[in-house]
């Protein structure tokens, strides 16, 4: 998994019929202080994430296309399946 900002939404007037009614979003990935890291990817929407949003986003072809559609057939790369709503870091210096 990793942490991901939503920064875009991607419409397709035509796509796969597995993928009716769901949302292709464009997602940044982030290291946990919210700094960018990578490329931007596309993701299947499957917790009605937003603009801005902070998700968790699953990478693994089975995991993504289960998440997202319920069936484990679709060719799908990513989905984003949680919206994050704190991040708490520790300090290991106390410890």
């Amino acid at each position: 998994m990793i942490l991901a900002r939503v920064i875009g939404n991607v419409v397709a007037t035509q796509k796969n019929e597995r993928y009716s009614g769901a949302r292709i979003l464009l997602v940044q990935p982030i290291h946990p202080n919210g700094t960018e890291r990578g490329n931007p990817i596309l993701a299947l929407d499957c917790v009605d994430a937003g603009e801005g949003d902070t998700v968790v986003v699953v990478q693994e072809g089975w995991s993504a296309s289960t998440a997202a559609t319920g069936r484990p057939e679709a060719a799908i790369d990513a989905a984003i399946v949680g919206v994050v709503d704190t991040i708490e870091l520790f300090d290991k210096s106390n410890e």
